[in-house]
């Protein structure tokens, strides 16, 4: 191993590890051990997962998140689940959300378009940016909430899965800058992911 291949290699555990001690924050912070005592918050973990939409959405949060690299890679996704806790409150208080499913095929659309271009916002741009499309998952799940569900337990299980999204997002955009021409397939993934946020919004508005 030369002395660059072992500098770049560091580089990206070092990354990594990063991003590590942020799931664990989130996990520690967001409570797995209430959501293990219901059983891992019901189904709540699984209700991002079960929608192709939610899933894109929520693992470009953290490619875009590497891609913007340094502060960016935990303000970007702790905006996204903070907002989504909103949200999910806002659902289960009965406040209205207009066009809820539109903004979360819109969300896939934008962050993959964000990706495509590869541009470095300003952090609160980004961020905030993020929290409005939080606002919307959050909502939509929090309105799916089953009425036999411990509410707290199951807001819990998808806030925890969404953040393992993230973090399964990022780590993936890091591995990926780390490579040769790595940031162009970072693109073209964000291509991908903008193609498909085009046809999930055109059934939406269709």
């Amino acid at each position: 191993m030369t002395l660059t291949s072992a500098v770049a290699t560091a580089r990206t555990g070092a990354r990594v590890a990063r991003v590590a001690r942020f799931a664990v924050l989130l996990w520690v912070g967001f409570g797995v051990q209430p959501a293990f005592a219901h059983g891992f918050a019901g189904s709540g973990w699984l209700h991002p997962i079960t929608g192709i939409d939610h899933m894109l959405a929520m693992l470009a949060v953290g490619a875009w998140s590497a891609q913007l690299g340094r502060r960016a890679i935990v303000t970007v996704p702790v905006a996204f689940v903070c907002a989504m806790a909103a949200g999910s409150l806002a659902a289960i208080w009965n406040i209205a959300f207009a066009a809820t499913e539109a903004m979360i095929a819109l969300s896939v659309l934008a962050l993959g378009v964000a990706i495509a271009l590869d541009r470095r916002p300003a952090l609160p741009i980004a961020a905030l940016a993020t929290a409005l499309f939080g606002l919307a998952h959050g909502w939509a799940h929090g309105s799916e909430i089953p009425q036999t569900a411990d509410t707290s337990a199951y807001v819990v299980g998808f806030l925890v899965t969404t953040a393992g999204l993230h973090v399964a997002g990022a780590v993936g955009g890091l591995l990926l800058l780390e490579r040769r021409h790595g940031r162009r397939w970072l693109r073209a993934a964000g291509i991908a992911t903008a193609i498909a946020g085009v046809g999930l919004l055109g059934v939406q508005l269709g």
